[in-house]
C-alpha cells in the first residue's frame, strides 16, 4: 500500500465482506493431523455434533482411503442427520473418491498440489499430469452427485497463470468452489488480499481459504481473502494444524462480528465448551492467553484496568464474556488497586472502608511479590481475617492497660 492508501485504511471496511459467508471446519482432518494428536471414535462423533450444534456450515469429516477407523467413523458422522453438510478429504484419484462415496458423505475436498516445488520435487510430475488428474477426480465425483471442493494445495506458492488455469479447469468440470490454500502460511494479509482479488476477476467460482500459521497470521489472512472476495473460511478449533496450526474457528467468526460487522449467527457461547472439548481430546491445553476463549482474555489485575471494567466494561473488553462462554475475573496481585480489592470483597459481602482497602492491598502486593504470583481469594480472605484478628488483639490489649 502507498502512504495515500493507508491513510483511507479502514480496518472493518478491510474484514466487512460484500457477499454470504460459510465456515468449513477441518478440527476432524487437519486439525488431527496437528503432529501427535489423534482422536478417539467417540470423540470424533463428539466433536462433529458439537460444530453442528454451534452452526457451522461444513464439517470436513476426514480420510476415507485411510480405511479402518478412520472410514467406520466417517460413515458414523455422516449418518447423524446434521443440519451441517459433511466432507471427505481425498487425494486426485477416483479410489480415494470412491471410499468417499462409501461413507455417504455429501461432499469431497479434492486436493492435488499446483505449486512447481511440490509437482516437480514431490510429485515428480508436471502441470499437464496435475490437470488431467483433476479431470478425472472431478468427473468421477460429480458424477455421483458430489459437492466437489477442488483444493488447490500450496497454492500461495503457485505461478499465478497456472493457478487460474487450474482453476478455470476446475470450474469447467463444475467444482463447486477452489480451496485456496496457504500451505506453509507465507503471505501476509496484503498479498493473500491481492491474490484472491486477481483470482476472483479471473474466475466466477466461489473461494475458500485454508490459511496456515507459520508466520502468526492465519486468522488476518483468512479474513483478508474474505474481503477480496473469498465465501468460505476453512478453520479448525483452538487452531489445532499441522506445524503451527490453522485460522481459528472462534477468532474468525468473533473477527467477523465484532471488527467486520458479520454476525454469523453462531452459538458462541458454545466456544469455550468446544474449546475445553476439543483441548481434552487432542491432549493440548487451552492457553490462558489464548484470543476469544482463553481464561484471561477477561482476567483483569492491572488496576487502571480493572477500575475501567468496574465502571464500564467495554472500556476493557470487546464483547461480554459470556458470549464465548466464559465469565470476567478480577485477579488480585502485585498490580492491583484498590477498586479490585473493594470489588472483590463485595462478592463475600464485606464492605470495605478505603482505608481498609489501602492497607489491604498494601500486604496482597507485598505477599503476591513473594509468591510471584496473583492471590486465591482463600489467601486473599486470610489477609483479610488476620487483619480482623490482629485488631481485636490491639483493642484487647488496649483494654486491659
Amino acid at each position: 500500500m502507498t502512504d495515500e492508501e493507508l491513510k483511507d485504511f479502514d480496518v472493518a471496511e478491510v474484514i466487512t465482506p460484500k457477499h454470504p459467508l460459510k465456515i468449513d471446519d477441518t478440527t476432524l482432518r487437519d486439525g488431527e493431523q496437528t503432529a501427535g494428536v489423534v482422536f478417539a471414535n467417540t470423540e470424533k462423533l463428539r466433536i462433529a455434533k458439537l460444530l453442528d450444534k454451534v452452526g457451522v456450515d461444513q464439517i470436513e469429516a476426514g480420510i476415507p482411503a485411510m480405511g479402518g477407523d478412520e472410514k467406520a467413523t466417517i460413515k458414523k458422522i455422516a449418518a447423524l442427520d446434521l443440519n451441517t453438510s459433511v466432507l471427505a478429504w481425498n487425494r486426485a484419484v477416483i479410489p480415494d473418491i470412491q471410499e468417499s462415496v462409501d461413507c455417504g458423505v455429501d461432499a469431497v475436498a479434492i486436493s492435488i498440489a499446483v505449486s512447481d516445488i511440490h509437482i516437480i520435487t514431490k510429485l515428480k510430475k508436471d502441470r499437464k499430469w496435475v490437470l488431467d488428474s483433476l479431470s478425472r477426480a472431478v468427473e468421477f465425483a460429480k458424477s455421483h452427485d458430489l459437492y466437489v471442493s477442488v483444493n488447490a494445495e500450496d497454492g500461495s506458492r503457485a505461478e499465478m497463470d497456472f493457478l487460474i488455469e487450474f482453476a478455470q479447469r476446475a470450474k469447467s468440470l463444475g467444482a463447486d468452489r477452489l480451496r485456496f490454500c496457504d500451505t506453509i502460511g507465507v503471505l501476509d494479509p496484503f498479498q493473500t488480499f491481492q491474490v484472491i482479488t486477481d483470482l476472483t476477476k479471473e474466475v466466477d467460482i466461489e473461494i475458500e481459504m485454508h490459511t496456515h500459521n507459520d508466520f502468526g497470521m492465519a486468522t488476518a489472512n483468512a479474513l483478508a481473502g474474505v474481503k477480496a472476495g473469498a465465501m468460505w473460511v476453512n478453520t479448525t478449533v483452538n487452531g489445532l494444524g499441522e506445524r503451527a496450526g490453522n485460522a481459528a474457528l472462534e477468532e474468525v467468526v468473533m473477527a467477523l462480528k465484532y471488527v467486520g460487522s458479520v454476525d454469523l449467527q453462531y452459538k458462541t457461547e458454545m466456544f469455550r465448551e468446544l474449546s475445553e472439548y476439543v483441548a481434552r481430546a487432542s491432549a493440548r491445553n487451552v492457553p490462558i492467553w489464548k484470543a476469544i476463549v482463553g481464561t484471561n482474555v477477561f482476567a483483569h489485575e492491572s488496576g487502571i484496568h480493572a477500575d475501567g471494567v468496574l465502571k464500564n466494561p467495554k472500556t476493557y473488553e470487546a464483547f461480554s464474556p459470556e458470549e464465548v462462554g466464559l465469565t470476567r475475573q478480577l485477579v488480585l496481585g502485585k498490580h492491583s488497586g484498590g477498586a479490585s480489592i473493594s470489588a472483590k470483597f463485595k462478592e463475600y459481602g464485606i464492605e470495605l472502608s478505603s482505608e481498609e482497602a489501602q492497607a489491604i492491598l498494601e500486604v496482597v502486593r507485598r505477599v503476591a511479590i513473594q509468591l510471584k504470583r496473583a492471590l486465591f481469594d482463600k489467601e486473599i480472605m486470610y489477609i483479610y481475617h488476620d487483619r480482623v484478628e490482629k485488631q481485636k488483639q490491639q483493642e484487647k490489649e488496649g483494654q486491659s492497660r
